[in-house]
């Protein structure tokens, strides 16, 4: 005898459902908001300027991009300290015995300190890479992956480039709340290799639902590049999502990465058809093959989902 849900068990699972994506709604609209407060606009205006610089500089002398941005950030407030705006000294760097540059002097830990002085932020960026290169004290640094920027921060600290207490894990919360750890990567892959695989910079976060992986779609992927990402036939995912070959993805397409099931997950047993639901956004919503859907809900293959239908989902 088959199962067909009261009406009043489909209204508590709709409310419970709307109860979910209420919720889920406020919980990234907060993760939004508080990233938002946290990102300084003069910082993401410094990143913007000067990341292809620490990129070019990470490729010539090892040291992640996320560090070196990181430090510029910190030591020069953002390019609007005194000693980078004068000087264009980004980072803080002394003069040292060595130093047979321009300098200039400065309040620092002691009054009337020497640092560096430099023609172009450029040549602070190069002079920063000699630096920690050249240091004795830094060269235990360059055993690390080049993605660690946590052990590169806390390394910089012990090796003494700073004396506050707490500079490795300001370094480490600027990296962190500002995502600079997406240009070390650049320092892994070669460029011929990323022209080829673009998403190895920004893999596709993977979901679930009814027990499957899926993922979703960016403006401008196709099958043949998510095929490729996850190692899958580009005709299978086709075939997993009930779409023809010749389909173009569009951003914010759900794509699951296995075949969908014969019914929903439990909880979900009616679903009430909305504004813009087809037959096979619904599918795709709840992990449901396309056929099992029209089969379980007696439709044929030209059935239009009308507003307020009620379609089974178990």
């Amino acid at each position: 005898m088959n199962f067909v849900p009261s009406k009043h068990t489909g209204i508590l699972n709709m409310r419970k459902e709307l109860h979910r994506f209420v919720l889920i709604g406020f919980a990234l609209i907060f993760v939004l908001s508080v990233q938002a407060q946290r990102q300084n606009t003069r910082y993401v205006e410094y990143i913007e300027k000067y990341s292809e610089l620490a990129v070019e500089q990470m490729k010539l002398s090892k040291i992640p991009a996320s560090i070196t941005l990181a430090q510029g950030l910190l030591e020069s407030g953002a390019g609007a300290s005194e000693l980078a705006r004068k000087s264009n000294n980004h980072f803080g760097i002394k003069c040292g015995g060595s130093w047979r540059g321009r300098t200039v002097r400065h309040d620092d830990d002691a009054r009337d300190e020497c640092f560096r002085a430099y023609a172009h932020p450029r040549a602070s960026y190069e002079d920063h890479s000699e630096f920690l290169r050249r240091g004795a004290r830094y060269a235990f640094l360059f055993q690390l992956d080049i993605t660690d920027y946590k052990g590169w921060a806390r390394g910089l600290k012990k090796a003494g480039y700073a004396t506050d207490p707490s500079y490795a894990n300001r370094l480490i919360t600027i990296i962190e709340d500002y995502n600079l750890y997406k240009y070390d990567r650049k320092g892994v892959y070669t460029e011929r290799k990323l022209k080829k695989n673009p998403w190895l910079l920004e893999p596709h976060p993977v979901y679930l639902a009814n027990d499957i992986a899926y993922i979703v779609a960016r403006d401008g992927d196709t099958f043949k590049e998510l095929g490729k990402e996850f190692d899958i036939s580009w005709k299978k995912l086709v075939r997993h999502n009930d779409l023809q070959q010749d389909y173009t993805l569009v951003d914010g397409d759900i794509i699951y990465l296995k075949g969908k099931k014969k019914k929903a997950s439990k909880p979900y047993s009616v679903y009430v058809v909305r504004d813009g639901d087809s037959m096979h956004g619904i599918s795709q919503k709840f992990g449901i093959r396309l056929k099992n859907l029209y089969k379980m809900n007696r439709k044929e293959g030209d059935y239009i989902p009308e507003i307020g239908d009620r379609l089974r989902l178990r």
